[in-house]
């Protein structure tokens, strides 16, 4: 990763610069992410360019939109309580991943779950890591609407071709270890792909897809974090990417193409 004695200057092709947007605020349900995100930029002293990508951790983005529920408002359901049981969960993260699933895939050593987006995850998403006390932060209901919203705003505010990318910290199947992926984004298509290309030999590439905006989201982790670390937001500047009408909400494969069933 490379820090740029000149933030508002942009990269050479062979350069790209994942910067961590220091000093945004706590966000509170109702509060504007994007106008939080503008204001942090002025007094960080960064303009936002053209082809500049936002990379936003989802919780945000979730406690402005008020997805944020306390122990008190959850009732556990009998369901709940005999999957939290059976494998020493917690019982009101057990009931909201029920809520916020429409298919449980897995619920014994771990619950799995396919959410109402599609996205098939541990507990629908549902974390208690950076929530307010005795409280739980849930999904986006529409993260890609969310970045949409965003995206617009920025726009509109500083007149730059941008792309939006929401975040989330994930586990893999058929690797140890979590990584963030892409939930959500506008204004840079989902994947790249490469058919046609030629490798270094000089053979013609019939079929390369890549889901740059979960490379990017993975990219960006390493500045965000996962604990105290209080960076919400990072800009990537360099990559370059299209737009088109693929967003995250494509990424997972239907049923019919699962592997694992």
């Amino acid at each position: 990763m490379q820090i740029l004695e000149d933030r508002d200057k942009p990269l050479s092709k062979q350069s790209i610069s994942i910067m961590a947007l220091l000093g945004v605020p706590i966000i509170e349900h109702g509060d504007d992410v994007a106008d939080a995100i503008l204001k942090t930029l002025e007094t960080s002293n960064i303009q936002l360019l053209d082809d500049d990508l936002v990379i936003i951790a989802h919780t945000i983005v979730s406690k402005s939109e008020g997805r944020v529920v306390h122990v008190d408002e959850v009732l556990i359901s009998g369901r709940a309580r005999e999957i939290a049981d059976q494998n020493g969960f917690d019982p009101v993260q057990v009931e909201l991943a029920l809520r916020e699933s429409k298919e449980v895939i897995r619920s014994e050593g771990a619950l799995i779950t396919e959410t109402k987006t599609g996205i098939v995850c541990n507990f629908s998403g549902v974390d208690r890591s950076n929530a307010p006390e005795d409280s739980y932060v849930l999904l986006p209901e529409n993260p890609d609407r969310s970045a949409r919203n965003i995206l617009r705003k920025l726009t509109n505010a500083t007149g730059a071709r941008l792309g939006i990318i929401i975040t989330d910290t994930q586990g893999r199947p058929w690797r140890k270890g979590s990584v963030n992926l892409a939930i959500g984004s506008a204004g840079i298509n989902a994947f790249k792909r490469n058919r046609g290309k030629q490798d270094l030999y000089g053979r013609t590439l019939r079929s390369s897809t890549v889901c740059q905006v979960d490379e990017l989201a993975a990219s960006a982790e390493p500045l965000m974090g996962q604990a105290d670390e209080g960076v919400p937001i990072v800009i990537i500047r360099g990559y370059e990417y299209e737009d088109g009408s693929e967003r995250s909400s494509d990424v997972p494969r239907p049923k019919s193409e699962d592997l694992f069933r």
